[in-house]
């Protein structure tokens, strides 16, 4: 029988695993490193199932209508998720974004027909960065109060929309559970907003408390700053650890995770394109942070024969115009 599908709401979900078999032989791991491959997602990227869960949430729960636009402010792939889908549903869309990510994410939203507006150009948010910094979370709120008078807009809010945890609660844990029949030992992930880390994390610990959950951060000078005008970021990926309250997302269960490792964009970079040579994968900087988290946990003699996933949130063509693939860079 023919299998046709409708939408591509119903292409989200379901991204294999695989094992980084080559990518072992030549660390001479004693641990397996399994990668959940995000980009089989229908754009590429992770945020696609916060994407459209968000927005089914509030088409029921009736927050969301014909006739309205969807805003969120984001790093670039929640705002290429909610375009693709605002553009199958029928909605507005616009996204208020970082101006350092790379050009694709802009082109890419446009290309879905939505609308995009650089922070730097919300007097509102230009404030809070003036005090606060580069944080992504203070972002929000201020961008909160910048469309507070607007009619007819719908703000997903990816970092409190508690349809984003519960995603990948429902999605992406059981997925990795059934994919490895349970053989799963560790798990490693980014934190942007939290939602992949809380949601999957609280999954596989409810059917194996003894699971370790591990997050993932940025170094402090893998950010922009007067003295390191020119270093490129690991996009979409945000500190939680070390940094004050208000500063953390509202959807990072800080009770999930067991450990948490920092990782700089130069080796975020490196490991992203040591598996493009090794494996044939070719994903972005955030994957890249993951593999190296998961190799250092994977050369620590006491996870020796244990079963480390990865999830790896998007693609690397997202990234061809930044020095992700550049062998000479050094941020």
């Amino acid at each position: 029988m023919a299998k046709i599908y409708e939408s591509i709401a119903e292409l989200v979900g379901r991204t294999p695993l695989l094992e980084l078999k080559n990518y072992e032989e030549k660390h001479d791991l004693k641990a397996k490193i399994l990668v959940k491959l995000e980009y089989f997602n229908p754009n590429q990227s992770v945020k696609d199932r916060i994407a459209l869960a968000m927005v089914e949430d509030a088409e029921r729960t009736g927050k969301l209508k014909k006739g309205d636009t969807i805003i969120e402010l984001t790093s670039g792939n929640t705002g290429i998720g909610l375009a693709a889908i605002a553009a199958a549903k029928g909605y507005k869309f616009r996204v208020y974004i970082q101006d350092q990510v790379s050009k694709e994410r802009f082109q890419v939203i446009h290309a879905f027909g939505g609308d995009t507006v650089k922070i730097s150009e919300v007097p509102e948010i230009v404030e809070s960065m003036e005090k606060y910094g580069d944080d992504f979370v203070e972002c929000v709120k201020a961008l909160e109060r910048a469309v507070s008078g607007e009619k007819n807009i719908w703000f997903a809010d990816q970092t409190r929309n508690p349809a984003n945890p519960d995603v990948h609660f429902r999605t992406t844990g059981p997925e990795i559970w059934q994919d490895t029949d349970g053989n799963v030992d560790i798990l490693v992930a980014n934190v942007g907003t939290g939602g992949t880390l809380s949601g999957t994390g609280n999954y596989l610990k409810l059917q194996n408390p003894d699971i370790q959950v591990v997050g993932i951060q940025p170094t402090e000078d893998s950010f922009q700053s007067p003295e390191r005008p020119e270093q490129e970021e690991i996009t979409g990926v945000h500190p939680f650890e070390n940094v004050e309250e208000r500063f953390i997302p509202a959807n990072l269960d800080r009770k999930v995770y067991d450990d948490w490792y920092e990782v700089h964009t130069n080796q975020a970079y490196e490991s992203a394109r040591e598996v493009a040579k090794t494996d044939g994968i070719l994903v972005g900087a955030s994957s890249g942070a993951a593999i190296y988290a998961a190799t250092q946990l994977a050369n620590k003699p006491e996870n020796a024969g244990k079963t480390i996933v990865a999830v790896l949130p998007d693609t690397g063509l997202r990234y061809l115009s930044t020095h992700l693939f550049d062998e000479d860079y050094q941020g």
